[in-house]
């Protein structure tokens, strides 16, 4: 049983938690602390370094995630900071999982395999150099230990072959000397000079040596090709960057364009020039699924290079101008404000989320389009970016971009998408055919699906997508998704919800681009962002045709984003119409659309004859 003050300071932590950061803290946590911190306190006591500092549930700079303790103190050889990751586990027995050797199988533990605790602080490490500016990039002033301090070095053996960094260390309960001597080596025994101080104090931007692996990782993953108003919104930043440093001007850059115009091209070609000169540069976006595939797929098999993608309420306390540049992708995503429902009064600034983008570099830069905008409350436009730059008396320059990747090139298809929808003058038109771009109109959800798995036969990616008009059901008890999209005799699930795989289905956010996302409907938070070469969109009953033009249903829609009273029927009807852009300009060889509207089906054959 707990101590009276063992009990009291795992009161302290929970009352910081719940009021410094909004952390909801467990029972279960609670006891892990009142297990583990004492054992290492008396372990560092026990080496005559009592006065050394740990600072506990250390949150990473520009993340959510937190360590379990760092010790703070002076390095004995040098005299300089140093600090150790110390990560804490009550594990008994744990082996190295035969599928991948960086996880680990902990026995009588649920959720399958677990991270090896040595990688992970070790992960926690590095990200401390590569973001900390008081560590100056310095990977020595930082060590990284993984504590099992209730198992048998024999229970846990095989867990030692993946410590193979001199900066890592995995200690028992039976190595617990080894422990102590291993503290008695790293720190000297006076106070740490406060050096506690300099890290939670510290500035944080990424580092060179971090801006140096991920230059590399980017020139080798993709080769850019900028073209037209591409390479002068490209040289607009650039201009912007170099004026910023001669002249310590700051300038705020607004990037428009259709979907395909080359946006997300522009954002990685200039995080990888600007990381291979030098300059603190930050990606970001407020999508889940865009963020996460730029860390799997650009960021592929660099760990710190996945570091560089940010979300927008990640700046909530960033450092007034600490990025030389900060890239905002996908910025029609931009909300009114970074803190939600659960974010502690504490850490509420009150400022809007663009202007707290807008401060965080000298040359904030954001890449947006404006019929993308399909949720309440985000408010990603170029006049409203300006209105806020201009209220901080800051320059504004604004590219628009007139070339169309996306649907083949065809900025025709693109027109025809707007008018259809109603979000440009001049009505529904005929689509009369473009040499580079196929529409054609499916008789059946079968007949649609039929053609793109054809296509998907042939060798070309494809994804079938739908309006948010079904329920979305949790995965069965079998764990099988449930086939909600229901039309006839025809059903389809909802892509995943989460971030783990069911059966062969991917996490959401993989959903556009792994195998086995083809048998599951999209909906317009998994599509959006994303391109595929033949591309699959359902109409539900939230847009039909009545009178002679598309009118939205409201009450047609299961989007929980539509439900609020605060969100007006004139507002709803624009991120429905929003939405439908968004779903029909994501392929690149060619759409095929079907309606579950009778009328409407009638009336788009009239178009697509």
């Amino acid at each position: 049983m707990a101590s009276p003050v063992e009990r009291r300071l795992s009161e302290v932590l929970d009352e910081h938690l719940r009021m410094a950061a909004g952390v909801t803290v467990s029972a279960s946590e609670r006891r892990a602390w009142d297990r583990s911190l004492p054992r290492l306190a008396q372990d560092l006591v026990d080496a005559g370094l009592g006065q050394i500092e740990m600072l506990v549930e250390y949150q990473l700079p520009l993340t959510s995630k937190r360590v379990d303790v760092v010790l703070a103190g002076t390095d004995r050889r040098t005299g300089d900071d140093a600090y150790v990751v110390v990560e804490l586990k009550q594990w008994s027995h744990a082996e190295v999982w035969e599928d991948d050797p960086r996880k680990v199988i902990v026995q009588n533990m649920s959720g399958g395999p677990k991270l090896h605790p040595s990688l992970q602080a070790k992960g926690y490490s590095d990200y401390m150099v590569d973001f900390v500016t008081a560590l100056g990039g310095r990977p020595g002033s930082v060590h990284a230990v993984a504590y099992l301090h209730n198992a048998a070095r024999g229970d846990v053996i095989d867990l030692f072959d993946a410590v193979t960094d001199d900066r890592t260390r995995l200690f028992t309960q039976s190595t617990r000397g080894a422990f102590v001597e291993y503290l008695r080596d790293r720190f000297a025994p006076e106070p740490g000079a406060d050096a506690a101080d300099r890290l939670l104090s510290s500035r944080y931007r990424p580092s060179r040596q971090l801006l140096k692996v991920a230059a590399e990782e980017i020139r080798n993953r993709e080769q850019f090709v900028l073209l037209a108003e591409q390479r002068l919104a490209y040289e607009m930043v650039w201009h912007a960057v170099d004026r910023a440093r001669r002249e310590d001007v700051k300038t705020v850059v607004v990037i428009t364009g259709g979907p395909g115009s080359g946006k997300s091209v522009i954002a990685l070609s200039l995080l990888g020039e600007l990381s291979r000169q030098g300059y603190a540069v930050l990606h970001a976006t407020g999508s889940k699924s865009f963020t996460q595939t730029m860390r799997k797929h650009v960021a592929k098999g660099s760990p710190r290079t996945k570091e560089l993608f940010k979300y927008f309420n990640s700046f909530m306390d960033a450092d007034r101008n600490g990025l030389d540049v900060l890239i905002c992708d996908e910025a029609h995503r931009i909300r009114e404000f970074s803190h939600n429902r659960f974010t502690p009064a504490a850490k509420r600034t009150g400022a809007p989320q663009v202007d707290e983008l807008i401060d965080a570099a000298r040359v904030p830069v954001f890449l947006l389009d404006e019929h993308q905008v399909v949720r309440p409350g985000e408010m990603g436009t170029f006049e409203e970016i300006r209105r806020h730059a201009e209220a901080k008396n800051l320059l504004v320059r604004h590219v628009s971009l007139d070339e169309q990747f996306r649907s083949g090139g065809s900025r025709k298809y693109e027109r025809w998408v707007l008018r259809l929808l109603g979000l440009e003058e001049g009505g529904p038109e005929a689509w009369t055919g473009d040499e580079h771009f196929d529409v054609m109109l499916a008789e059946s959800p079968q007949d649609l699906e039929a053609t793109l798995r054809s296509q998907l036969d042939k060798g070309y990616s494809a994804r079938m997508t739908a309006g948010y008009c079904w329920p979305w059901s949790d995965p069965a008890k079998d764990h099988t998704l449930v086939p909600d999209v229901v039309i006839g005799d025809w059903a389809r699930p909802w892509n995943v919800k989460g971030d783990r795989s069911v059966g062969d289905a991917p996490p959401s956010e993989l959903w556009a681009t792994r195998d086995g996302g083809f048998d599951q409907v999209g909906c317009v938070y998994t599509a959006q962002g994303f391109e595929y070469d033949w591309n699959g969109v359902i109409l539900g009953p939230d847009l039909v045709h009545r009178n002679g033009r598309l009118v939205t249903n409201r009450a047609a829609s299961r989007d929980p984003a539509l439900r609020p009273r605060s969100v007006t029927d004139a507002r709803a009807d624009e991120l429905i119409r929003n939405t439908y852009k968004v779903l029909l300009t994501r392929g690149m060889v060619g759409t095929v659309i079907y309606s579950v509207d009778e009328e409407t089906q009638t009336f788009l054959a009239g178009l697509l004859s």
